[in-house]
């Protein structure tokens, strides 16, 4: 499965450089884990947790080739059964989770089953994942996830089930001028506090765009600011 635009940007984007603890949940080949290597401090440990084995597989490959072997580590395995590892566990949690996750819940799936994977909530479903953000992400953490459109309402109205809420919300154009097709969602732990009124003044949602491509269909300054360290030619 080719790099995507998508995680590249989500990659770039995350508020990651003062991070101690990041994970990486459903690493494919490590991208994500890897960029989050080059950009976060010197000490900091990244997780990659994988459950397909060829996709476990290049992302181990490309962690043990990579200039951040000792600072990334592969778990082989569903992001549920990582999380047994956290149960009455005095373990750091993560102050940042990243995410590039399966987002399609219906619809004509790919006739490669690894692919299928990849893009349906077939081995993850969004209530899955928020039950996981909720119990390793840090009381101030933050979980930056990027979605297409057509997933936002389901997936954000599952999360107070789960006590988390929206943060941040980007918005991704394609092109300047067309309406936005991807966002990405960065997510807190909702506050606790006893007053309703005074939670939802915490729990309001900053919202930011950024265009990929201007109306001549060259990249915008700001994708070009944000990858640059991440593309050869820009």
């Amino acid at each position: 499965m080719a790099v995507s635009t998508d995680a590249v940007i989500l990659g770039a984007w995350a508020e990651l450089t003062q991070a101690e603890h990041i994970l990486d949940i459903g690493a494919g080949s490590g991208l994500l884990s890897l960029m989050a290597a080059q950009r976060s401090l010197d000490h900091a440990n990244i997780t990659a947790v994988e459950i397909d084995n060829a996709a476990a597989h290049a992302c181990k490959h490309n962690i043990e080739q990579s200039p951040w072997p000792e600072k990334v580590r592969l778990f082989h395995g569903a992001i549920q059964d990582f999380q047994q590892q956290f149960n009455d566990s005095t373990k750091p949690l993560f102050d940042h989770i990243i995410c590039n996750p399966p987002y399609f819940e219906q619809g004509t799936q790919a006739k490669n089953a690894a692919r299928a994977d990849a893009r349906h909530t077939n081995t993850l479903s969004f209530s899955a994942l928020q039950q996981a953000i909720s119990q390793l992400l840090a009381p101030k953490g933050n979980t930056s996830i990027i979605l297409p459109q057509q997933s936002l309402a389901s997936f954000i109205s599952q999360l107070d089930g789960h006590k988390l809420y929206v943060a941040k919300h980007l918005e991704i154009i394609s092109v300047e001028g067309k309406v936005p097709n991807r966002s990405i969602l960065v997510i807190q732990h909702t506050p606790l506090t006893a007053d309703q009124q005074h939670q939802n003044k915490l729990c309001q949602t900053e919202y930011l765009q950024m265009a990929i491509r201007n109306k001549q269909g060259e990249y915008s300054q700001t994708m070009i600011e944000l990858c640059r360290p991440f593309y050869l030619k820009l």
